[in-house]
């Protein structure tokens, strides 16, 4: 045997070893694929899911958890939900969506035969909505406290024609309206929308007596509003679960209305008391002023009568009867019991 044909025999043996080993760790490789996904594509198999072996590789491939898309696959497929594609679970998984509770979701409202669909229910959950929630809430419709008795303790407190308070608590049932879910307003609108119409109803009764007698018409008033309008509920009924009777609001604000006035009357009243006294005091001093023009008109009598005497234009016989004339006056002054302010003193002027 030559060399040639030595080393053409070792290098036979050498590849055949080689391809046998590889041939062996591909049947390992196998083996260990088949082993991983047997369970999962028997189940497929047995419930006529419709997922193939190679799916369920590709899945893996995908960073896409098989037993999930296998176990959603089965619970649609189960329930007659036949249209729903192996890949469109896929990509709803990998957009970050919740499938598991997308597939129940649609699955209870076929049960229940509620108009929902593939993608209405997946555009649901990644908008971020409890699909499954809304769904049940469709189903068994839920009650919503009026108030929220978690943020606040209180009543809804309103006053009606005839000014006497009324404090109310009501019970919103709801359902979910499944078209208005994404973009609808949520339960806090229903609450704050269904208060303002219930204070608003109460307004506009005459008297508090008829709220009383039929608590009914107020929730009535309130329905035919359309409060649902724009949000993810539809309103079923609104019940008045207490009422009670608060202040007289209208009184009480009469009484500061009164209370007010009266203020208003005192200060105006105060103002008109010091304009009288300012005009008071205006007056006394132009009485003063007028009784010094007097008394300056009186210090010139004497001088007067002085300049007559040496004029010659009074003589002495009218001098006197001039002092009789004031003594007379006088006199009479003094019987009618009058102040000596009606002629002015001469006697003591020429003195």
């Amino acid at each position: 045997m030559t060399t040639d044909s030595l080393l053409l025999a070792q290098l036979s043996g050498t590849l055949a070893m080689i391809l046998i080993a590889a041939g062996c760790l591909f049947l390992l490789i196998f083996i260990a694929v088949f082993l991983r996904y047997a369970g999962l594509w028997i189940q497929c198999k047995m419930t006529k899911a419709g997922v193939s072996f190679l799916q369920l590789v590709m899945m893996t491939i995908r960073k896409v958890n098989p037993a999930i898309i296998v176990r959603c696959k089965i619970m649609a497929t189960q329930a007659g939900l036949t249209d729903i594609s192996t890949r469109a679970m896929e990509a709803h998984y990998l957009a970050g969506g919740d499938i598991t509770k997308v597939i129940r979701a649609l699955v209870a409202a076929h049960r229940a035969n509620l108009d929902i669909d593939w993608q209405t229910a997946q555009a649901i959950d990644l908008a971020g909505r409890d699909v499954l929630d809304a769904v049940r809430t469709s189903v068994y419709p839920k009650v919503i406290d009026c108030p929220d008795p978690k943020k606040t303790a209180g009543t809804l407190d309103a006053v009606a024609g005839d000014g006497i308070q009324l404090k109310a608590r009501a019970r919103v049932t709801v359902r979910t309206n499944i078209r208005q879910l994404v973009g609808g307003a949520t339960e806090e609108t229903v609450i704050a929308r269904v208060g303002q119409g219930i204070v608003q109803a109460i307004g506009s009764t005459p008297s508090y007596a008829k709220v009383l007698e039929n608590p009914d018409m107020i929730s009535q008033t309130v329905l035919n509003q359309g409060l649902e309008a724009q949000t993810a509920f539809e309103i079923v009924s609104i019940d008045i679960a207490d009422i009670d009777v608060g202040d007289n609001i209208g009184a009480r604000l009469q009484a500061d209305q009164a209370e007010a006035d009266m203020r208003v009357a005192q200060a105006k009243a105060e103002q008109k008391r010091a304009e009288a006294i300012a005009r008071e005091q205006e007056m006394v001093a132009t009485t003063q002023e007028n009784r010094a023009k007097v008394v300056l008109a009186e210090a010139e009598v004497p001088e007067a009568i002085a300049s007559a005497f040496r004029e010659q234009r009074l003589g002495l016989l009218d001098y006197y009867e001039l002092k009789n004339v004031q003594a007379d006056t006088k006199m009479r002054a003094a019987i009618a019991g009058e102040r000596d302010e009606v002629a002015p003193s001469v006697a003591g002027d020429t003195r």
